[in-house]
């Protein structure tokens, strides 16, 4: 299913195979993946054979994010279980690369990929999850809506290290309260 997601600013799409030279220097990145599941020793080879994964599993996107008017790939955005019956899925990672971060991209993005599910994909229910400790992307989360639901304990590991999850979730009419 081929996806593009347009804010004021920025582009969401399809990931293209240029866009894993991106991935790779940033998920090797030790600042940039403290709080994601990606081992110590991550590879070029390991980010596209990922890639290609999910390219065949139809329920999970994987897309880049872009600025607007250059096409310069930005970040990427990876949705997961996505369940049409239910109208459900999961933002399962987001992230903007580089010295970017903290520039109000992810939000700007991530308001509208809610906008995009909610409204015309019609979604019941989107979740997310985030590392204890990551600050940051708890309060953005919470200023966009999303509520806490729990913490899922030893929910993933890295490097061999087991870490607890913060469970978020929006719901529709929670949604359309906020943003009308």
């Amino acid at each position: 299913m081929a996806v593009r997601i347009e804010t004021d600013n920025f582009i969401t799409r399809d990931v293209c195979f240029s866009d894993y030279e991106y991935f790779a220097e940033w998920e090797i990145d030790p600042d940039m993946t403290r709080y994601f599941a990606l081992d110590a020793g991550r590879t070029y080879e390991d980010v596209v054979t990922e890639g290609f994964a999910f390219k065949e599993d139809k329920s999970v996107l994987d897309l880049t994010i872009t600025e607007k008017d250059s096409g310069q790939p930005l970040g990427r955005v990876i949705i997961s279980r996505i369940e049409p019956h239910y109208k459900s899925l999961d933002i399962t990672k987001i992230y903007v690369g580089g010295d970017l971060r903290g520039t109000g991209i992810g939000s700007e993005v991530l308001a509208g990929l809610l906008k995009y599910f909610f409204e015309e994909q019609g979604m019941q229910r989107v979740t997310l999850d985030y590392f204890t400790g990551n600050t940051k992307a708890a309060k953005l989360y919470r200023r966009l809506g999303f509520v806490d639901e729990g913490v899922a304990r030893n929910a993933c590991s890295k490097d061999g290290i087991y870490y607890d999850l913060n469970l978020m979730s929006i719901l529709r009419d929670e949604y359309f309260r906020i943003y009308g």
